[in-house]
């Protein structure tokens, strides 16, 4: 069981697109949701989406909302993040991990994983 495997980030102009990748496990798509967290310099780590493991409803923070769109292979165990109209706040280096929802927030358990993964950087010029 190794940890998750993110992917895509870049830099790119504001306005611009990109598409993140996320590569995980069996075990793992099987046993919780899944979601992207984004952390920016001196930020705390937040949630931005989240694809629920029975039905595969969405979630999506407000900030990302109508811009970003998180979606799955379960074929391949791969989730990821399409990102149109992105902008220079979107700066920050995004993880994907298992969550749970409870108390009216996403929670990442990034230890059912072996931890977080790497994370991949992305850049919005303005």
């Amino acid at each position: 069981q190794g940890k998750l495997v993110e992917s895509g980030g870049g830099l790119v102009q504001a306005g611009g697109s990109l598409r993140l990748s996320c590569a995980g496990s069996a075990r793992t798509f099987s046993s919780y949701a899944m979601a992207w967290f984004r952390q920016a310099p001196g930020n705390m780590r937040e949630f931005v989406a989240a694809i629920r493991r029975n039905d595969g409803n969405t979630e999506h923070a407000d900030s990302v909302k109508g811009r970003f769109t998180i979606s799955r292979d379960k074929t391949n165990y791969t989730v990821y993040l399409q990102m149109n109209s992105l902008k220079p706040e979107d700066t920050a280096v995004y993880y994907c991990s298992a969550a749970t929802k409870y108390g009216g927030a996403w929670h990442a358990n990034p230890t059912f994983a072996g931890g977080w993964g790497q994370g991949t950087q992305v850049t919005v010029s303005s």
